[in-house]
């Protein structure tokens, strides 16, 4: 029988897991350590008051920051495909009559470019991307003026916000840049964040996060809401379970987009 690790041990070990890995469940974590569900859930518990996991339903995930926005279209390049299902499923969320807030970003992109074309809606974004491709999609859109944001292809700043504050949706679709438990819904700058805070307040219905896989434990600049204030998270299949599982204890339904195309 191999020597008991001493707990700086277990904790490196932990550590190197979750930076292979990004997502630990605590079954596994025993049997890499050899020890006890409950010596392995203190140990969780250690790393996340030094900040490097954040503990889920079950297991921990790699606290990961975003300090830097990257450019547009470096981020289009990124999971394009998963990120095409997430806004065809987001999508296919929004019903006759509905008055929808969407933010910028390339998965509210994708979402914008789903809509059916004959639907009865209308929308509000500050996306300047999806505006220039959408052309005349059939459904009313307006813009939210404000000045432009060249990185993120985006409108913002006090005009934005002005004109949000006379407008009432009943249902806002927001793509994010980071997801987790304790730090709830970020993105990089604050000029987005006025704005999707300001969407956020605006709204007596949904509030519907799209986001692909790779967002969840990522922890940006500026936090635009609580986990708690999100009714549906939009994702793709390569979302762990246990985290499905975690955000059901907050109350928040997770929709994953399956690999084949969502039926019309």
């Amino acid at each position: 029988m191999s020597k008991p690790l001493i707990p700086a041990q277990r904790r490196e070990r932990i550590q190197d897991f979750l930076a292979i890995h990004q997502i630990a469940r605590t079954v596994d974590l025993c049997g890499l350590l050899e020890t006890s569900e409950a010596t392995v859930r203190r140990d969780l518990e250690w790393l996340e008051v030094k900040g490097f996991l954040e503990r889920t339903h079950g297991g921990a995930i790699l606290n990961q920051r975003m300090i830097l926005e990257q450019e547009y279209q470096q981020r289009a390049q990124h999971l394009p495909e998963e990120k095409r299902r997430i806004g065809e499923l987001a999508a296919s969320l929004i019903e006759e009559g509905d008055i929808v807030f969407i933010n910028s970003g390339t998965t509210s992109t994708q979402v914008l470019q789903h809509i059916r074309r004959d639907s009865r809606i209308t929308v509000f974004t500050n996306n300047v991307s999806a505006v220039m491709d959408l052309g005349d999609p059939g459904f009313h859109y307006y813009m939210t003026g404000g000045e432009f944001q060249s990185r993120s292809n985006s409108l913002a700043g006090r005009f934005a916000l002005d004109n949000l504050s006379l407008i009432y949706a009943n249902k806002t679709i927001l793509g994010v840049d980071g997801i987790s438990l304790k730090h709830g819904c970020t993105v990089p700058t604050n000029p987005e964040a006025e704005v999707v805070r300001k969407m956020i307040e605006r709204t007596k219905g949904q509030v519907i996060v799209a986001a692909d896989h790779s967002k969840w434990g990522v922890v940006s600049n500026f936090q635009i809401a609580n986990i708690d204030e999100i009714d549906k998270l939009v994702s793709d299949e390569r979302l762990d379970s246990s985290s499905v599982e975690s955000l059901a204890t907050h109350n928040v339904e997770c929709l994953l987009a399956a690999s084949t195309p969502v039926p019309a």
